[in-house]
């Protein structure tokens, strides 16, 4: 048995029923782990607190993987930042690599040794013409079971926000490229999942594209929120997403003090297709969830509630009369 040197402190839950709470945990994880022959595949959504140290990180994100796959995991969702979570501006330049660089080739190293697939929520991606302008993607990297990168999604939506009675200020226009489109939802074990990242979430037209073009099961948001923005809107704009678009939500997450300068919410969550919050890692330690997907569900919710049949065309949203 590996043993995990990372506190598994979340929720443990099936898209149908509750299934155990830390401290009860141990034996929420051998009820799930009868459950894994289930027809419906289990993800493992992780909870991490990146530092500027890139082995460390690398380290901690290994026994989560680690501690997945021995839990009968068939996909391990990391959240944004899960490379480094740089002090300042210089340091994050000076980290990034580009997609072919040590960080990716591990990852998919580890894929193909587990047999595993990755969702990689947010990595540093050394922009085409880093050699000029020295600026980066904010990349999702989703690599298969045999290690291979099937689909890379660059942030479309960057985050700049100063509030300063919250003390929030970042700016990541200052060294981010924001994404040329959207990719087209991933078939993968779980089910068809589309990609997003952190700010995407609070542009609702992105998710409703993944789902109504591109035919999203899934919708995952890695995330790094801030302390405040995660208390004001985190729970309620997952729930959102997953209630109008009548899919799974999963949303891998940050938690904690990265450095002196930034700390994040935490809360890494998953929300079945009715808006039910089936797991919640909680705002204070790293750790993982595993959640089975029942797409009975989704089926049963999108059935008897047609809202994707009721949408008008694209051209009656643009009819707006003006008086």
């Amino acid at each position: 048995m590996i043993k995990s040197l990372i506190p598994v402190t979340c929720i443990l839950a099936t898209s149908r029923k509750f299934i155990g709470l830390f401290p009860a945990c141990r034996q929420g994880l051998k009820q799930i782990n009868r459950m894994s022959t289930s027809q419906w595949p289990l993800a493992a959504v992780c909870q991490m607190t990146a530092t500027p140290d890139k082995a460390a990180n690398l380290s901690a994100c290994t026994q989560l993987v680690e501690e997945a796959k021995e839990r009968g995991a068939a996909m391990v969702f990391l959240p944004e930042g899960f490379d480094y979570i740089g002090s300042s501006r210089e340091e994050t330049l000076s980290l990034s690599e580009p997609l072919t660089g040590d960080t990716i080739t591990q990852y998919c190293q580890l894929a193909r040794k587990l047999g595993i697939w990755l969702s990689l929520g947010g990595f540093h991606e050394r922009g085409h013409d880093w050699g000029s302008d020295r600026r980066i993607y904010n990349s999702h990297v989703i690599i298969d079971e045999q290690g291979k990168t099937v689909s890379v999604y660059r942030k479309s939506h960057l985050f700049d926000m100063e509030l300063p009675e919250k003390g929030v200020s970042l700016k990541e226009s200052a060294f981010t490229i924001s994404g040329p489109s959207l990719v087209a939802p991933v078939q993968t074990p779980i089910g068809k999942v589309g990609l997003g990242i952190c700010y995407d979430l609070r542009f609702p037209e992105l998710s409703l594209a993944l789902q109504k073009d591109g035919g999203a099961q899934i919708l995952t948001y890695p995330s790094a929120f801030t302390v405040a923005t995660g208390r004001a809107h985190w729970e309620v704009l997952l729930r959102a997403r997953a209630i109008e678009n009548q899919c799974f939500v999963l949303a891998a997450a940050q938690v904690g003090q990265h450095h002196d300068k930034r700390a994040s919410y935490g809360h890494a969550l998953a929300v079945d297709p009715w808006g039910d919050v089936l797991a919640d890692c909680g705002g204070e330690k790293p750790g993982l969830m595993l959640v089975e997907l029942n797409m009975e569900k989704l089926y049963s919710t999108r059935k008897h509630m047609p809202v994707q049949q009721h949408r008008r065309d694209t051209v009656f949203y643009h009819s707006l009369e003006r008086t």
